[in-house]
């Protein structure tokens, strides 16, 4: 693999509207994927006569073929950014999701409310096109930190999202949907008279379908040793993650009895927590410690944060969790911008695309793995009930993407 080329005198630091515009894009198509979480399922609960078990199985055929959008397309529009620029992809995909959602308000079908989703699949994956613009704009030293910041849109997104939608869901459930195409048209609208290119025509790489589809996208992430192991160390951390939104709720109100109150206001804290780690902690851990340690102190934590949810049998107690899992978050961000370093400008869409791709596989086999290991461990039938058995497997997914990360990035210093 050849060198990255040395950032350019624009980038030596983040431009601040244009790091604001990203940081903004990523809240809005957050807020407007939050808004509609508590309200989709009603709407498809609306269609098959108020059946709550049939309507469990399509919602998760929806969030199946959204995940497998994710995989498809990240890599074709990180290629095309690569090819064409940022600014026209993030602009395009911006106006694609907010037509997304008017179709979703609309649907008079599950047909309709499928395509929906598949449209949503294709256009939320422009957010590998806004990492990679970061990256564009951003020295390689400083990008732990801004990616860090960056991630704060994710928190805020997911925290304020659900929330607002449960309100509007309360007046019509098809409002959500409305307010969602609004966020998306006004993200537009911004980005088309704030958001200037990042990447320079001379920088710009020819268009390879080899590089474009997930197979040949992913084939970059094994083209260097050290990026092939980071990837690796990031699938098996990805997948420790899904266990949260895979069981959670049901672990929660199955072990502690919480309600839906409780349960939302754990959420709550722990996307505040997120929120603080990733505005305020990651850029002074980074600056301290560098990203190779900022890495492997992430993924302990989250290892550490899994191991108290397993455990506690107070669920109040199980709040001590939270904060450790939230410092997970620098492992994160130092895994990004240790990768940006390993390939060239011109290959950064092609490296958030086949990121995201990664991401989604995780998200593909996750809620099956961590669904059924829950509904084994409390079964009645089961020898041994262990009803954290969930959070002990992400727990030691952790621990091995721990072991891949020592292993890949032994001797590397910083």
């Amino acid at each position: 693999m050849s060198e990255q080329t040395p950032a350019s005198p624009a980038a030596a630091a983040p431009r601040g509207a244009a790091v604001a515009f990203i940081f903004v894009t990523i809240l809005l198509d957050t807020l407007a994927l939050g808004v509609i979480i508590p309200i989709l399922p009603k709407l498809i609960e609306s269609f098959v006569d108020n059946d709550t078990a049939n309507a469990a199985r399509i919602y998760g055929l929806f969030g199946t073929a959204w995940a497998v959008m994710q995989f498809f397309f990240s890599p074709v529009l990180g290629s095309l950014s690569d090819r064409f620029g940022r600014r026209p992809v993030v602009l395009l995909s911006n106006f694609g999701l907010a037509l997304d959602y008017v179709v979703m308000a609309l649907a008079s079908s599950l047909t309709w409310l499928f395509i929906g989703r598949l449209i949503s699949g294709i256009t939320s994956a422009s957010i590998s096109t806004a990492f990679a613009y970061i990256a564009d704009i951003t020295a390689p030293e400083k990008r732990a930190a801004v990616f860090g910041k960056i991630g704060v849109a994710f928190g805020a997104g997911f925290i304020f999202g659900p929330a607002l939608g449960g309100v509007l869901g309360d007046i019509d459930v098809r409002l959500p949907f409305w307010v969602a195409a609004a966020f998306s048209f006004a993200n537009t609208l911004y980005g088309l008279f704030i958001l200037p290119e990042s990447l320079p025509k001379e920088r710009r790489s020819p268009w390879h379908w080899k590089s474009a589809n997930p197979v040949g996208a992913l084939r970059l992430l094994t083209s260097d040793r050290v990026l092939a192991g980071l990837s690796l160390a990031n699938f098996f951390a990805q997948l420790a993650h899904v266990s949260l939104p895979s069981v959670f709720v049901l672990y929660a109100s199955y072990r502690y009895g919480w309600d839906a109150k409780t349960v939302g206001l754990t959420l709550a804290l722990v996307g505040i927590c997120q929120m603080v780690v990733q505005g305020g902690a990651i850029g002074p851990i980074v600056r301290r410690f560098g990203e190779r340690n900022a890495l492997f102190f992430g993924l302990a934590c989250g290892a550490v944060g899994f191991f108290i949810f397993a455990v506690t049998s107070n669920g109040y107690l199980s709040w001590a969790g939270i904060p450790m899992m939230a410092l997970w978050g620098v492992a994160g961000a130092a895994t990004q911008a240790l990768a940006t370093q390993l390939v060239t400008a011109e290959q950064q869409g092609q490296l958030q695309g086949a990121t995201t791709s990664v991401v989604s596989i995780s998200q593909l086999l996750g809620p099956f793995l961590f669904t059924l290991t829950f509904a084994h461990f409390i079964s009645p039938q089961t020898a041994f009930k262990l009803p954290g058995a969930p959070f002990l497997l992400a727990a030691a997914l952790l621990v091995l993407a721990l072991a891949i990360a020592l292993r890949t990035l032994a001797g590397k210093r910083g």
